[in-house]
Order: C-alpha cells, then sequence, then structure tokens
C-alpha cells in the first residue's frame, strides 16, 4: 500500500528548470508562469522599473541591485491537478556550477532564446549539459514582440546549431512591431495580441490552416508571408 500511494504522489509532480543565456528572459517567463499559476496577482519585473514591484523569485538585495538571478529559486504551485516544481536558474556563467547541478534532478527543462539574438554561447553550453543527462527540452522563444529575428531563421538556429528536431507547438504571427499574436498548433485556436487595448489577448478557432484564415485580421502582406511559414513547418507538426 505504502508503495502505491508512493507512485501516486510521484505521478502527481512534475519538477522543471528554466535555463538559458543571460538576459533573455527566464525571471519574467518564471513570473508570468507564477501569475497564470494563480501564485501572484500581479507581476513584479527584474529591475522593478516604474511599479516598484520586483520578480518574486528575485529575493535577494544584490539580485534585485544587479537585475540578475544569482542563485536557483524554487517556487511551488497547482496547474491542473498536478503540483509543481519550477527552479528558476542562473544564467551567467559565474553561477553555472549552480544550474548543472539543477539539471541533474529535474524531470525537463524549458530552454528559453531571446528572439533577437538567437542562439548564444550559454544556450550551447546549457543545451550540451542537459543532452548528457538525457533531460527533455523545451524551448520558447521569447521577446517576440520587439525587433527580432524572423522566426523561421530562429527555427532554423535551433535546429542546426542545437541539433533538435523540432516540433512547433506554437507559432507567431510576425514579430517585432508586426507581432499580433500566435498560432496554437495543437489546440486550433489563434491568440491575438493587442498591446493596448483591454482585453490584450481574445482568441480564435479554426478547423484547418488555409489561406484566407487571417485576412481579416491582418494586412494581406503579412497573411500571405505568415501562411507561407505555416506551409512550411506544417510537415513538422
Amino acid at each position: 500500500m505504502c508503495n502505491l500511494n508512493y507512485e501516486s504522489e510521484i505521478k502527481k509532480r512534475r519538477t522543471f528548470a528554466i535555463i538559458s543565456h543571460p538576459d533573455a528572459g527566464k525571471t519574467t517567463v518564471t513570473e508570468k508562469m507564477l501569475l497564470l499559476g494563480k501564485i501572484l496577482r500581479t507581476s513584479g519585473t527584474v529591475k522593478a522599473r516604474g511599479s516598484g514591484k520586483y520578480a518574486k523569485s528575485d529575493w535577494m538585495k544584490i539580485e534585485k541591485d544587479r537585475g540578475i538571478s544569482i542563485t536557483t529559486s524554487v517556487i511551488q504551485f497547482k496547474y491542473k491537478n498536478i503540483l509543481i516544481n519550477l527552479l528558476d536558474t542562473p544564467g551567467h556563467q559565474d553561477f553555472s556550477e549552480d544550474t548543472y547541478r539543477i539539471l541533474t534532478a529535474v524531470d525537463c527543462c524549458l530552454l528559453i532564446i531571446d528572439a533577437a539574438k538567437g542562439i548564444e554561447e550559454r544556450t550551447k553550453k546549457l543545451m550540451d549539459v542537459s543532452r548528457l543527462h538525457n533531460t527533455p527540452i523545451i524551448t520558447f522563444v521569447n521577446k517576440l514582440d520587439r525587433d527580432s529575428l524572423e522566426p523561421i531563421e530562429i527555427l532554423d538556429q535551433i535546429e542546426k546549431e542545437l541539433k533538435l528536431s523540432c516540433i512547433p507547438i506554437t507559432w507567431p504571427i510576425s514579430c517585432g512591431r508586426n507581432f499580433k499574436g500566435v498560432f496554437h498548433l495543437d489546440e486550433k485556436l489563434i491568440y491575438f495580441y493587442n498591446k493596448f487595448n483591454e482585453p490584450n489577448i481574445f482568441k480564435v478557432n479554426y478547423n484547418c490552416l488555409n489561406e484566407n484564415l487571417l485576412k481579416n485580421y491582418i494586412s494581406s502582406d503579412l497573411n500571405f508571408q505568415v501562411y507561407e511559414e505555416l506551409k512550411l513547418i506544417s510537415n513538422k507538426v
């Protein structure tokens, strides 16, 4: 009976680390997850500009002063009846040993990639260490609403430089100033993003991809570009 209970409790838990090159946005993504997990009412920022509200996982004074993570923070919350242990790791090389130790003890890693910079040196090193321990990897491309590389170019970098065979779950509708939202290819939903109006996000369902899917929401040129990208990646999904 004890063994059955033990196994049952293990199945209810997931432990994952967020890893990346410095300044790719690990702590900001952590804050967003805590917000969606209903641990926070409002999310903080690394530098606490304007609001004076710092990120919860950067709790040490030196982390707040320097705007970087120095030690791994462990945060636990429930999501869809699963107990999540989320580990926000340091990105800077000076504190890399802490991150490497964490990679031996997690179920999987969320690897954050800066959309403007693509694959960076620490990204490659962290990927090598994760591969050494056979740790499953989910890549997440951050900062797509800023000036960035084209999504297809980022996907190509991930596959070639990290030697990963990618299966996109979401796909952005353009990037930078033209960023309009994302396709969720698994749920068959389009999440449109509006920075200035409430609600910031609204959803549209779709049954199958076609060239007229976005024509009522974005320009014809952008519609054509996104449709061509979706056709290119469709054999991966």
